[in-house]
């Protein structure tokens, strides 16, 4: 990759990141996946074969695989909060 496909910058560094998978109203969170990273606006981007095992993780926890954590995260709809 010679150059970011956002804005242009052509410093790009290879980077462990966190990535959020939603499907279907369900979230996975993945942590040190591997990417490269923008140094000027931070857009990641990732390897197909890395996108598609986050895939195939994903579909086996659905199917009861077991995981190393879990979180409970509050959800709010912004149109329903008093904004002064």
């Amino acid at each position: 990759m010679e150059s970011c496909s956002f804005c242009g910058n052509r410093n790009i560094k290879s980077a462990l990141t966190e990535y959020t998978y939603k499907h279907n109203g369900n979230y996975m969170i993945f942590h040190n996946l591997p990417s490269l990273q923008c140094e000027y606006c931070g857009e990641k981007y990732f390897e197909a074969k890395v996108l598609k095992q986050i895939e195939k993780e994903f579909v086996a926890v659905q199917n009861g695989k077991a995981v190393r954590d879990r979180i409970i995260v509050p959800v709010e709809n912004f149109n329903m909060i008093d904004v002064a």
